[in-house]
């Protein structure tokens, strides 16, 4: 019998135990966003400032995870040049991915898929801001797998994944 799972219900080492996956404990290992970054122009520091100031303002009042997408997600996806060619977003799109050797099929929904024509770049899950990310982190990595595009042309691309719930992305400088 097939057995269904909901990503949001995937606890970390049912992802590593099913797929082969391990955590990579090198500092080195995302050299790309270690080395020769631009400096930040201010004009997007002050964005950067904005988002944290309404990010601070609204978490005194709502706890709601579509709040952090308005507030937090969108302006940084604006920034990052996410919305404009040859970009293009998908919000809560349905993936499955079926486990291999096993009757086990794991279901969800993308929270915000950003694409480059059929290439999955980033998957992005967002919590309530009260929440520990930690429930997120197997759910986006499910739903990485899920790309059905991961190997484009023969040639391996990257993918980012990325959880957050709005705090930690501004709790610290």
């Amino acid at each position: 019998m097939v057995e269904t799972i909901q990503g949001k219900n995937l606890e970390l080492h049912e992802v590593e135990e099913k797929f082969g996956l391990e955590l990579v404990n090198d500092d080195r290992f995302f050299g790309e966003w270690q080395d020769d970054l631009p400096e930040l122009t201010d004009i997007e520091r002050q964005r950067l400032d904005r988002v944290k100031a309404c990010y601070l303002h609204i978490s005194k009042y709502t706890r709601l995870e579509k709040s952090v997408k308005m507030v937090v997600l969108s302006p940084l996806l604006d920034l990052a040049g996410f919305y404009l060619l040859p970009f293009r977003i998908a919000t809560e799109k349905q993936v499955q991915i079926a486990v291999e050797d096993e009757e086990t099929i794991i279901r969800g929904e993308l929270d915000v898929l950003v694409l480059d024509h059929n290439f999955w770049v980033l998957v992005i899950e967002s919590k309530r801001h009260s929440l520990s990310l930690a429930p997120g982190i197997p759910q986006v990595l499910a739903y990485m797998l899920a790309n059905p595009h991961s190997d484009f042309s023969g040639k391996v691309r990257p993918m980012f994944g990325m959880v957050t719930n709005g705090e930690i992305l501004f709790s610290s400088k």
